[in-house]
């Protein structure tokens, strides 16, 4: 079966700042996150919560790998993937999902940041 998500979207109140804060803490990584960091009002919020680590981890290693690939050719198609993963990610939190990206999700996790 699926694991149970840190915080069921039912059971949280989500407001249009709050997806509108998790829309620009995906796209425009690591920015944002870091902000929202220092915010004591939005890092409480639970639907922040549970995706502005994720989005933050993403934007990172998205950095890193497309830091390395950009030696190689395939530099420019992986900064095009990202750009569209992250705008993907950033429209579902939009839409007020609470959803899980492959190892970041368990890596927030399991720090205890979500």
């Amino acid at each position: 079966m699926s694991e149970q998500m840190p915080y069921e979207p039912e059971a949280m109140e989500i407001t249009s700042d709050d997806k509108l804060w998790a829309l620009l803490a995906y796209i425009l990584t690591p920015i944002i996150p870091i902000i929202i960091l220092l915010m004591e009002d939005k890092k409480s919020r639970p639907f922040l919560k549970a995706h502005n680590m994720q989005a933050l981890i993403l934007g990172v290693a998205a950095w890193a790998i497309n830091f390395v690939l950009s030696f190689v050719l395939v530099g420019i198609c992986t900064s095009i993937l990202t750009v569209i993963l992250v705008i993907y990610y950033g429209v579902k939190a939009y839409n007020g999902e609470v959803f899980e990206i492959p190892v970041i999700t368990n890596f927030v996790k399991s720090q205890g940041w979500a």
